[in-house]
C-alpha cells in the first residue's frame, strides 16, 4: 500500500467519523452515564422487547433501554489482555432495528479491533422483537450506543449517580437546552426552496417542456433556476418520491435514494454528501494510452429559515483528456508556468508527468426578502439563454465571483448581475498577480403575451484603469449602461447589446432566439460593403417536446451564427472574456455552427445525443502571415487587421468541424444526481490550411464513469 493511497484512506475514515459523528447529533437523547442509547427516528413507538410487552410511551421507552444495557452487561467478554492493562475507553456503536425486528450494526467506533469484533458478536445475539412503528405500519428504528469500559451493570450505575447527586448543590439547575432541540422527519425541503438547481443540460431538459407550457408566466432564459420557480410548474417532490428504490438498510438508502447525511430542525435544514466524477476511457491518435476523470468533493447545503438558503461545493480533481482538449487547455494557459487550464474548470497544475490537476470551488448564498426579489451572493457560472449555447453569457468559462440581483413581477423578471474577472495573460500580469476586470449587466424578460416572450440585454466591462475600480456608475439597476459607460471613461470600456426571443407555437414546439450586438455602424450598413464594424452574432432555435407522441423525448435544433471580432476589443483586456476564455460563445468570433440534439428519459435510465457541424475561421499565426482574422478573442482588433471591408464568417484559416457526441447511463441516487454513465465523442477537425498548432484531425474518444451531473462539461471544441 502505498504512501498516497493510505493518505487517502485516512481522509475517507475521517470523512466517515464525520459523517458519524454528526448523525449522533439528530436524535433525542435517554442520559445514562455509562450506556447510553439514543433514537434517530420519528417512530410512534420503540421496538418492543418480549419483557416490555404492554408497556406504552414513556415506559416503553425505558424498557428498551434497560433491555439493552442489561443484554449488552451479561453477553459482552472483554478481552483478558485489557482487563490485564486496565483498560478504559469507550466503544460506540451505530446499530437500527430494521422493519423486521432484527438488531443490525451499522457503525462501531472503538481503538481496538477485538472491540469492534466482540461488539458485532454481541449484538449479532440480540433476540428479534417487534420493530418500531410510524403511521401503524413496521419501520426501522435507529440509534447510538455508547458502552463504557470497564463494564458496569445498570444498577451500580444508579448507585454511583445516587452517590455523586449528594455532592451537587442543592441551587444546581441542569440545563436542556441540547435535549431540548426538536428534530423533524427529512421530507427533501431543497425543492421548495430558493436554492440554486445545478445548471446540467441534461437534468433541466426534464422539466424544459412543464416550464414552457402556454400561458405559464415564467421566464426560462436566466439560469440557473431555483427550485422554487420550478416546483410552480413541475413537482419535484412527486418526481423524486416515483425513482425511490425500496431500500431498508441505512446503505442502501444512501446508495440509491437520499443525501448522506441530512438533518431537519425547526426552521431550517442542512445536507452533506460526498461529489464524485470518475471517469476512464481512451482516445485514437492520442499521445498517451487513456484518459481519465479523478474529482472528490463535498457538498454542503441548507436552509436557515425561509428566506436564506446557501450551498458550497468543494472539488478536487485530476484528469486526462483526449490529446486534441489538452492541447486546447494549454494554448490558453496563463502566466506563471502553470500548463493550462481547463475550460470551464480552471488553472491547472501538472500532475505526474502527462495530466493535471485542477481544484474548483463553488458557492452560492441566496437571500429572498420577498416573492418579488432574491439576492444571491455567489461563486460560479451563469447562463442566459434558451438554447444549448448562449451568445450574451455562457457558463463555459471558469467560475467567478458574482452579485446578482433578480426582480420578478407581473410579466417581467429583471436580472442583474455584477461580475469579477481575471485576465490572466502574461502581458496584463504584474508582480505575479493577474489582471481584475469587472463586468455589469441586466436582462429584462417580459412575457408579451402567452406565447410570446422578448428578452433585453446589455452588458458592460471595464478595467481598473486609472485605479477606477468597482465603478458604482453601474449599480443603479436601472440605469442604460452604454451611456454610463460613455460618460465614465475615454473610450476605456466595452459595451454589448443583446436581444433574445421565445415563441410557443404549442405546447409541444417552441422556437428560440437571440441577437448580439458588439459594434454597428449604420453608415457602413448602408454601403453594404461587409465593413469589419459590424460587429453582430444571432442564434436560432426550435425545440420539440415529446416528440413523434414519446414521452420524456425532446428534440432541438440550433444554428449559431458570429461575425468576425465579435467579443473582441481594441484594448484585450476589456475583451468579453475571462481567464483566456469567452465569456459569450465558447468558440470567440468568426463562425457558424448547427447542433442538433436529442435527449430522452425514462425512470432512471437515460440517454443523450448531439450533432455538431459548423465552420471556423482561424488565424494561420505563421511567420508569413500573422494577421488577425477576427476570431481569437484576446486579438486586439486594429492590430493586424485582415480586412476592414469584404469580412465574411469563415475568413482565414477556414476550418469545419463535426462532432457526434453520444451519452447514455443510469441515475444511480436523484438527490446528487449521479449518474452511472458511458460516452462516445467522435471529432473531426479540417482545416484549409495545416500549421504547427491547427491541423487536420479525427478523433474518437470512448469514456465510462460514474459523476454527479451538477456541472456542464464542454468537449465541442
Amino acid at each position: 500500500m502505498n504512501i498516497k493511497f493510505k493518505k487517502e484512506m485516512r481522509i475517507y475514515n475521517g470523512i466517515f467519523t464525520l459523517f458519524f459523528v454528526l448523525y449522533s447529533v439528530v436524535i433525542s437523547a435517554q442520559t445514562i452515564t455509562s450506556v447510553t442509547v439514543q433514537s434517530s427516528n420519528s417512530a410512534e413507538s420503540f421496538p418492543v422487547f418480549s419483557d416490555c410487552d404492554n408497556l406504552q410511551f414513556k415506559s416503553l421507552e425505558i424498557c428498551f433501554f434497560n433491555q439493552v444495557q442489561d443484554f449488552v452487561f451479561n453477553n459482552y467478554q472483554v478481552p483478558s489482555y485489557l482487563i490485564q492493562n486496565n483498560f478504559k475507553g469507550t466503544v460506540k456503536v451505530l446499530f437500527e432495528v430494521d422493519a423486521n425486528g432484527f438488531f443490525k450494526v451499522l457503525y462501531v467506533d472503538a481503538t481496538e479491533e477485538k472491540l469492534i469484533l466482540e461488539t458485532k458478536r454481541v449484538f449479532n445475539q440480540f433476540p428479534k422483537v417487534q420493530p418500531a412503528t410510524y403511521n401503524g405500519k413496521p419501520t426501522y428504528a435507529k440509534f447510538t450506543l455508547s458502552i463504557a469500559i470497564p463494564l458496569k451493570s445498570r444498577e451500580a450505575i444508579a448507585e454511583e449517580n445516587l452517590v455523586q447527586a449528594q455532592f451537587v448543590p442543592k441551587k444546581t439547575k441542569k440545563l436542556t437546552e441540547l435535549d431540548s432541540i426538536v428534530y423533524k422527519k427529512f421530507d427533501n425541503p431543497e425543492f421548495e426552496s430558493h436554492l440554486n438547481i445545478p445548471f446540467s443540460h441534461s437534468y433541466y431538459s426534464q422539466f424544459d417542456a412543464s416550464l414552457n407550457q402556454m400561458g405559464s408566466n415564467n421566464h426560462t432564459a436566466s439560469k440557473p433556476y431555483t427550485y422554487a420557480e420550478v416546483s410552480k410548474y413541475y413537482n419535484l417532490q412527486a418526481v423524486n418520491a416515483s425513482l425511490k428504490k425500496k431500500a431498508e438498510s441505512w446503505w442502501e438508502r444512501k446508495l440509491w435514494n437520499e443525501s448522506t447525511v441530512e438533518i431537519k430542525g425547526e426552521d431550517y435544514w442542512f445536507t452533506l454528501n460526498p461529489i464524485f466524477d470518475l471517469q476512464v476511457g481512451t482516445a485514437s491518435n492520442s499521445k498517451v494510452s487513456s484518459t481519465f476523470v479523478n474529482t472528490r468533493g463535498l457538498n454542503f447545503r441548507g436552509g436557515l429559515g425561509s428566506m436564506l438558503n446557501f450551498t458550497t461545493t468543494i472539488f478536487e480533481s485530476q484528469g486526462r483528456f483526449a490529446d486534441y482538449y489538452n492541447r486546447y487547455s494549454e494554448s490558453i494557459k496563463p502566466a506563471g508556468g502553470n500548463p493550462a487550464i481547463i475550460p470551464g474548470m480552471g488553472i491547472a497544475k501538472d500532475f505526474k508527468t502527462d495530466a493535471y490537476d485542477f481544484p474548483l470551488a463553488e458557492a452560492n448564498l441566496t437571500l429572498a426578502p420577498s416573492k418579488f426579489i432574491d439576492l444571491q451572493l455567489g461563486y460560479g457560472r451563469n447562463f442566459i439563454g434558451d438554447g444549448y449555447r448562449s451568445l450574451l453569457e455562457s457558463d463555459g468559462a471558469s467560475p467567478y465571483p458574482y452579485f446578482k440581483l433578480n426582480t420578478n413581477f407581473w410579466k417581467i423578471k429583471y436580472t442583474n448581475t455584477y461580475m469579477w474577472l481575471k485576465d490572466v495573460r502574461p502581458e496584463v500580469t504584474v508582480e505575479r498577480t493577474y489582471a481584475t476586470k469587472f463586468m455589469a449587466n441586466h436582462y429584462l424578460s417580459w412575457n408579451v403575451s402567452n406565447r410570446l416572450n422578448l428578452g433585453f440585454f446589455e452588458s458592460v466591462i471595464w478595467t481598473n484603469s486609472n485605479d477606477r475600480g468597482f465603478d458604482v456608475s453601474f449599480v443603479n439597476p436601472i440605469i442604460f449602461y452604454r451611456s454610463v459607460e460613455f460618460a465614465s471613461s475615454a473610450r476605456s470600456g466595452n459595451a454589448l447589446l443583446g436581444l433574445t426571443y421565445k415563441y410557443k407555437w404549442s405546447n409541444q414546439i417552441n422556437f428560440y432566439g437571440q441577437f448580439i450586438l458588439d459594434e454597428f455602424s449604420l453608415g457602413d450598413v448602408k454601403k453594404g460593403d461587409n465593413s469589419w464594424k459590424n460587429k453582430y452574432g444571432y442564434q436560432l432555435g426550435a425545440k420539440y417536446y415529446n416528440a413523434f407522441k414519446v414521452d420524456n423525448l425532446l428534440l432541438q435544433l440550433e444554428y449559431n451564427h458570429v461575425r468576425p471580432y465579435v467579443y473582441s476589443h481594441s484594448m484585450p483586456i476589456t475583451n468579453y472574456g475571462h481567464n483566456n476564455q469567452s465569456v459569450g460563445h465558447q468558440w470567440g468570433g468568426n463562425f457558424k455552427e448547427l447542433i442538433a440534439i436529442a435527449r430522452y428519459h425514462k425512470g432512471r435510465y437515460f440517454a443523450d445525443a448531439k450533432i455538431t457541424m459548423g465552420t471556423r475561421g482561424l488565424d494561420f499565426d505563421t511567420v508569413e502571415n500573422n494577421l488577425n482574422y477576427g476570431g481569437n478573442i484576446y486579438k486586439d482588433y486594429d492590430e493586424n487587421r485582415a480586412f476592414n471591408t469584404g469580412v465574411k464568417v469563415g475568413q482565414g484559416n477556414k476550418t469545419s468541424v463535426f462532432i457526434a457526441d453520444f451519452q447514455g447511463g443510469y441515475l444511480v441516487n436523484p438527490t446528487t444526481n449521479l449518474k452511472l454513465f458511458g460516452s462516445f465523442i467522435y471529432r473531426s477537425f479540417d482545416p484549409s490550411k495545416n500549421t504547427a498548432t491547427t491541423f487536420n484531425e479525427s478523433t474518437s474518444w470512448f469514456s465510462v464513469g460514474l459523476r454527479a451531473d451538477i456541472f456542464n462539461w464542454y468537449f465541442d471544441y
